[in-house]
């Protein structure tokens, strides 16, 4: 029997990669024979580079860089065999992790460390990257991002402009002589499945920023800002488009990707799952295994499991998968390749016992014993 496991994170629990390995442990259990083959996992958001640097045989590099309020803080990037590729998630500088609860403030907060990774990428000659851009803190509209990359925003004394979200209101003008000369040859493909513009109220401003800090009297102020840099980026660069599906991702940064950086918006399994090679391995699987921490009715929207079932539905294979604990709806996913889900707990305990690493690898590795069991007897 050979086994394919394509597994994403179970987010404060088990990586990508433990799970997959827990995963081949209760498989081997249960089927002394099987080839058990783990291809990380990972949907476009957090886990990402290790997901893609680990079933590429990537390295990590790390770097000082600046933080959401401009500290430092130290930021990993991957860098894929050939020198070609660097993957980045934008929340390795400019996420919401990296602040307090009391430090949130989407009219503060820049993505100015997430130019200094890129450019960092640059200089050791890499052009072709792959930005997931989940888990942001910021609204700045990834003006941070390029001021990094060279561009200038200027106020009307021809002053930079201050960086986060309130600079953006006193723009007056935009210079992009100082881009960075390299940025013409990049390629830039950005994982992103959501759709919202960048202003109004389907825009970053009104759906994204309460939840990085924003109280209800600081809405208005955020989405004038934002649609006041697209109006001026619209002088400089006549086909910005700040409507286009995805512009409003990550606080606007998939404007500043469309707009100054000629990105394409991908979705994020389709994209981990080309770079990873899973079709290949997929193809020669007698059955594929996916999952992640918590399956439910959203899971059919753009997820990681769904995404690897429709690609196993694709060549006729059997699709299991296993998550941390899974609600009603989850039973959508059965009508989206996904033919049989288990939950992994086994016995009544408390969130932080479940979450624990430990226990949750143990839980693992049973529930797929288990059903790999079952599974063995119906192919005698």
């Amino acid at each position: 029997m050979k086994v394919v496991v394509a597994i994403d994170s179970l987010k404060g629990s088990l990586s990508t990669v433990e799970a997959g390995e827990a995963i081949a442990q209760g498989v081997k259990n249960a089927v002394t024979e099987a080839e058990v083959i783990v291809s990380p996992m990972a949907d476009g958001g957090e886990g990402t580079v290790d997901a893609i640097v680990s079933a590429t045989k990537g390295e990590m590099r790390r770097i000082t860089v600046s933080d959401p309020l401009g500290r430092p803080v130290v930021a990993a990037y991957g860098l894929l065999p050939g020198g070609k590729t660097a993957v980045i998630e934008m929340a390795a500088a400019a996420g919401l992790p990296l602040l307090r609860p009391e430090e949130r403030d989407p009219a503060r907060t820049t993505t100015f460390g997430v130019g200094e990774m890129i450019l960092d990428a640059i200089e050791l000659g890499y052009r072709h990257f792959i930005v997931g851009i989940g888990g942001s803190a910021t609204n700045d509209g990834g003006a941070g991002m390029l001021e990094a990359l060279g561009v200038r925003f200027l106020n009307q004394e021809g002053a930079p402009v201050a960086r986060g979200c309130v600079g953006l209101a006193d723009i007056a003008a935009i210079s992009l002589d100082g881009l960075h000369p390299a940025l013409s040859e990049c390629r830039f493909e950005v994982a992103c499945d959501v759709k919202n513009p960048l202003c109004g109220a389907l825009g970053c401003s009104a759906v994204y920023a309460p939840q990085k800090g924003a109280t209800p009297d600081m809405i208005s102020v955020l989405d004038a800002a934002v649609g006041h840099f697209a109006t001026q980026t619209a002088t400089v660069l006549p086909h910005a488009d700040a409507n286009y599906p995805g512009a409003g991702a990550a606080g606007g940064l998939g404007f500043a990707f469309l707009s100054y950086l000629n990105a394409s918006l991908v979705s994020g399994v389709e994209l981990v799952m080309r770079e990873t090679g899973l079709e290949a391995l997929v193809r020669e699987a007698d059955v594929v295994v996916t999952g992640e921490g918590r399956l439910d009715g959203q899971s059919v929207m753009g997820k990681a499991p769904v995404g690897v079932a429709t690609l196993a539905k694709k060549h006729g294979k059997p699709v299991v998968a296993f998550s941390g604990c899974v609600t009603a709806e989850a039973t959508r996913c059965n009508d989206h390749g996904i033919d049989a889900f288990f939950p992994i707990l086994r016995a009544p305990c408390t969130l932080a016992e479940a979450m624990d690493s430990k226990n949750a690898a143990a839980n693992m590795i049973a529930t797929a014993e288990q059903t790999f069991r079952l599974i063995a007897a119906f192919r005698r």
